[in-house]
């Protein structure tokens, strides 16, 4: 009797196993439940494809009112806060305003007053202008005119946001509107509304390597100097002025080292004395390419 109990529940240990063993992996993972961290936030954004995206956002202080949805820099000198992207500064795109519930991970400081939270990556909404035109899906999002409101990019911004995934005409559902000057000074009335973003910022791919006149290496240089997008004009004064310094700093290292060593081998008597003066030649050559890079660094900054 006992062993046909034992033998019957052999079997069944033996059926289980087998029927886990064949289980897929998918139905498992399927079946397992995942615990949940208290007090975290759990909603994501879809894409188009369908895919999610996970984003991590990071509060900031702020001295002027912001909106959601509004470009942001970080404030010159203070990391800690944010202000309004300008078409000026459009090199040091932060990021965009809003909701702390919008993101799966919110970093927070409570020691700033009149706190925003700003998303770097992610699917968000962003308050747009058809300054640029009517935006269609696809197209990609810089900063207008208008401080914290983009447009869709042409080929002369450096700097894109990422792209629109949504459409806004001037039409319809409309946020506001603004006052601005054209090139002929002719004031024109541009729609402000909010469309959906892919969140990626990065160097313009519609940009023109030379729509300035400037070879992109220049462009790319003076920009990563700057933090902000130069003049052609700047830019080859700079360069000038760095290539006479360069040029003055080698003559008077050449001449004065070559010099040194020819009086050298007449007197060598007098090293000690020629090895000094060789010395001196030395830190006034550097000093003077020293002070040329500090030109070029003021040329390109102011």
């Amino acid at each position: 009797m006992h062993k046909n109990k034992n033998y019957r529940l052999n079997a069944a240990l033996l059926l289980g196993s087998v029927l886990l063993l064949c289980t897929p992996a998918s139905v498992l993972a399927a079946t397992t439940t995942t615990p949940t961290t208290k007090g975290s936030t759990t909603n994501k954004s879809t894409l188009q494809d369908g895919s999610t995206s996970q984003a991590v956002t990071q509060g900031y202080g702020t001295t002027t009112p912001l909106q959601n949805g509004m470009i942001v820099k970080l404030v010159d000198k203070d990391g800690s806060k944010v202000e309004p992207l300008t078409d000026a500064t459009v090199s040091k795109m932060q990021g965009v305003v809003v909701a702390a519930n919008d993101a799966t991970v919110t970093i927070s400081n409570d020691g700033n007053i009149g706190q925003v939270f700003v998303a770097t990556f992610g699917h968000y909404d962003v308050l747009v202008s058809n300054q640029n035109g009517p935006i269609k899906s696809g197209d990609y999002i810089t900063i207008s005119a208008i401080a914290g409101v983009g447009m869709k990019v042409d080929t002369t911004q450096p700097t894109v946001l990422g792209k629109a995934t949504g459409s806004f005409t001037g039409n319809g559902t409309v946020a506001g509107s603004a006052k601005l000057k054209d090139s002929t000074g002719k004031e024109v009335s541009v729609s402000l509304g909010r469309i959906p973003v892919d969140i990626t910022i990065s160097h313009n791919p519609l940009q023109q390597a030379a729509a300035n006149g400037l070879p992109s290496f220049l462009e790319h240089a003076s920009e990563a100097v700057a933090g902000k997008v130069v003049s052609p004009a700047r830019v080859y004064v700079a360069l000038i002025v760095l290539l006479m310094s360069t040029f003055v700093a080698g003559g008077i290292l050449y001449s004065g080292v070559r010099g040194g060593l020819i009086a050298i081998g007449r007197n060598p008597l007098a090293k000690k004395q020629i090895v000094a003066g060789i010395v001196r030649v030395v830190l006034s050559g550097l000093i003077c390419f020293v002070l040329g890079v500090f030109g070029v660094y003021l040329l390109l900054k102011l």
